[in-house]
């Protein structure tokens, strides 16, 4: 159930009627048209259900203190409040705890702002226990100065946290320990699920398998891709955020038996820091990856500024250095060619033909993804070399994890020994050194 839905509430129920306002800052630099911002907000306000009636853009030079807008603004905005009877007023950018107040006195509507919204799409979608903890700690945090609402939310156990509404403010600082105590808790709770995640990929590369981790802007087409690739379920919808917790499916390459491969939760431009920080676990996933695959949605009029936040979120989070440096391989799945007229396919495949790290693809129709598999199996095995190992010729379960996870040459019995000249990645290589002294020291 949603945050803003609960029966008695006098908050915003799905389906309400919301205004989206952009305050267009002067020192603002974006590649981005004020159209484009325009649509990815409504975009995000229709994630949760609620029915945009208007979209209205502000020029503001200086941020005001109290109001954020200016005063012939605000009284602009309410006046299109009243005129579309909005119950609410999505300001696509940062509003503090009084500009919010104060905004909502003189809009006569609930107002919340953009990582308020992304944190109520992400409390509505959250649907693993590690993924409410992570939400419900990004909420919390968001919150902590605010405290403008009641906090019935906490013993909740899924659903949005009920920041559009609420019987108003009560207990502040009671409610300010309980924040501090209950974020304390989830720290714990998700440092646990940490180490849990650590146990668990060190158990992979023990095993070993590459894993490949998708990553992109949200919407995409990630899951699409993941569907495709690993023949999975997952939810994939012309929606913001339809994919939240991240989910992992075996996948097959050319001459790679077995791969993993990752869906991750999508990224937007603004991504609200909280989130960045409490999605740190889910993001290690990324950051331990062998293989990183950007999809990016060509057919999107901001496809070069949706791979600049994705870029820059990867860099945050340690997945990618400067110019790439100190994180996995990266390659680009650019999608959505179906969808683009012949003079921009053209132009495109061009572009993609004169790079080594792009494959042009669909992820609806199927086209190019199986050069999308080549690619990935080659990047993986980049840098393969020519191996001599000796195995004990009893030692049948080492020989088939060499067949499996690399090219074997040769195969030489020498009396109890068995030589196998194989090629393999330096990766796949250390992982058969651990996965074999590992052994030795479970038979000793």
């Amino acid at each position: 159930m949603s945050g803003f839905a609960r029966e008695g509430d006098d908050g915003v129920a799905r389906g309400g009627r919301a205004i989206v306002a952009l305050p267009e800052l002067g020192r603002s630099e974006t590649l981005r048209s004020t159209d484009a911002r325009l649509a990815e907000a409504a975009g995000l306000a229709a994630a949760i259900g609620l029915d945009v009636v208007e979209r209205v853009s502000y020029k503001v030079r200086e941020p005001r203190p109290a109001t954020l807008f200016g005063k012939g603004q605000v009284e602009d905005l309410a006046t299109h409040a009243r005129a579309d009877e909005a119950e609410l007023v999505v300001v696509d950018g940062t509003v503090t705890p009084i500009q919010q107040k104060n905004l909502e006195t003189a809009l006569g509507t609930k107002v919340i702002d953009r990582t308020g919204l992304i944190l109520e799409i992400f409390g509505e979608r959250a649907a693993t226990a590690e993924g409410r903890l992570q939400v419900e700690l990004a909420h919390l945090d968001y919150q902590a100065g605010r405290l403008v609402r009641s906090w019935t939310h906490l013993e909740r156990q899924r659903g949005g946290f009920g920041f559009l509404g609420g019987p108003g403010e009560t207990q502040i600082e009671a409610d300010r320990r309980m924040i501090r105590d209950r974020m304390a808790k989830l720290r714990r709770e998700l440092a646990e699920v940490s180490r849990t995640r650590g146990l668990h990929r060190a158990r992979r590369q023990r095993a070993p398998w590459p894993v490949i981790a998708l990553v992109g802007y949200t919407n995409a087409g990630k899951s699409t891709l993941f569907n495709r690739l690993t023949g999975a379920g997952v939810m994939a919808e012309n929606l913001l955020f339809a994919t939240l917790d991240p989910t992992m499916r075996q996948i097959s390459l050319p001459g790679i038996d077995k791969a993993i491969l990752s869906d991750t939760v999508g990224f937007v431009s603004d991504l609200p820091t909280q989130l960045v920080a409490a999605f740190r676990a889910t993001l290690e996933e990324v950051t331990t990856a062998d293989l990183i695959v950007h999809v990016r949605d060509v057919a999107h009029p901001d496809s070069a500024a949706q791979a600049d936040d994705v870029a820059h979120v990867l860099e945050e989070i340690g997945a990618r250095g400067e110019d790439g440096a100190g994180g996995a391989p990266l390659i680009e799945a650019w999608n959505k060619v179906d969808a683009i007229d012949d003079e921009q396919r053209t132009l495109l495949l061009n572009e993609a033909a004169r790079r080594d790290d792009v494959v042009p693809i669909s992820a609806i129709t199927g086209e190019g993804v199986d050069a999308l598999r080549e690619a990935m199996a080659a990047r993986v095995t980049a840098g393969a070399q020519l191996y001599q190992l000796s195995l004990d010729v009893a030692d049948g379960a080492s020989l088939a994890w060499l067949h499996e996870h690399g090219r074997v040459i040769d195969e030489t019995v020498e009396g109890e020994r068995m030589v196998i000249e194989v090629c393999l990645s330096d990766a796949v290589h250390d992982r058969f050194v651990a996965r074999q002294e590992s052994g030795a020291r479970g038979g000793g």
